[in-house]
């Protein structure tokens, strides 16, 4: 075997025999994710809503596209389940944590990827009450109910990680995405504030903060182009302008936030940190 061959095979085992939790996993950024752990050899739960919301402007992912996922994790050679879960249903996602127990025995990581990014494009006081409250739930009540959910088995077992994953516009701020923003700021603190609960009990809690991911067409993702529409970029515009703000003149791909994931789940002297995957964004 070659020194690279034999780099390979021991990046491969790198999540082997774990068990990873992955929300939002339909496509995006999610998909990413939930592929990487399954390459490196963690058997995966995929959650999603796989359905569209009242409440959300846009089409949202689909059974066929967490099927999709599945069945690209599945091609490692890992195990694969998959809930359709809306993560604000409490009872919903302790039925999918349950039986995620019941089936692997624990859960090691998990990845709090599910989030909206609209309804959003307006100022805050043209913001429904309705809209504000969505926001909030899906991309930070549903983190803290999963986390909530995890946790009790993690700390138990004195190992784990939990992965979250906010955006820049958790670091800074967005005109006419206040719900979005004030969300992503939330799961910060949330971020920090388990940090330190689960510390004593060797379960760590990590935050990654992408910028501008491109809308990857093997991914199916869609957000950039939601922001934009939120935005009134016009299609043919939308990219150059997210580049602009790019130091390094392009925009991040979903395999970088994956990446970042995948080490925080196995970089066990880590806990509280905020991984920027901005391109130098926020360096300025």
């Amino acid at each position: 075997m070659t020194t690279e061959s034999a780099a390979r095979t021991a990046s491969a085992a790198r999540l082997a025999g774990q068990v990873a939790v992955v929300t939002g996993a339909a496509r995006g950024i999610g998909r990413a994710i939930a592929c990487r752990f399954a390459a490196e050899g963690a058997d995966v739960v995929l959650l999603d809503v796989a359905r569209d919301l009242a409440g959300c402007p846009y089409p949202l992912g689909t059974s066929a596209q967490l099927t999709t996922t599945a069945g690209r994790c599945g091609a490692h050679g890992v195990t694969v389940a998959t809930h359709e879960v809306d993560v604000r249903d409490g009872d919903a996602a302790a039925a999918a944590a349950e039986q995620t127990l019941d089936r692997f025995g624990r859960i090691d990581v998990l990845v709090n990827n599910a989030g909206v990014a609209g309804p959003s494009g307006r100022p805050v006081h043209e913001t429904a009450d309705a809209d504000w409250q969505f926001m909030i739930d899906v991309n930070l009540t549903g983190a803290f109910t999963m986390t909530k959910l995890v946790a009790p088995g993690m700390t138990r077992g004195r190992r784990g990680s939990v992965v979250n994953v906010s955006s820049t516009a958790g670091l800074v701020g967005y005109r006419h995405f206040a719900g979005y923003v004030a969300a992503k700021h939330g799961l910060i603190g949330l971020t920090r504030a388990a940090a330190l609960d689960y510390a004593p009990h060797g379960v760590r809690v990590n935050v990654v903060c992408p910028r501008s991911v491109v809308d990857e067409p093997g991914l199916e993702g869609r957000m950039l182009g939601e922001i934009a529409r939120s935005l009134r970029l016009p299609p043919e515009e939308s990219e150059e302008v997210f580049v602009r703000d790019q130091p390094i003149n392009r925009l991040v791909r979903a395999s970088a936030v994956a990446d970042a994931c995948l080490w925080l789940a196995g970089a066990d002297d880590v806990t509280g940190a905020v991984v920027s995957i901005d391109g130098g964004f926020t360096v300025r």
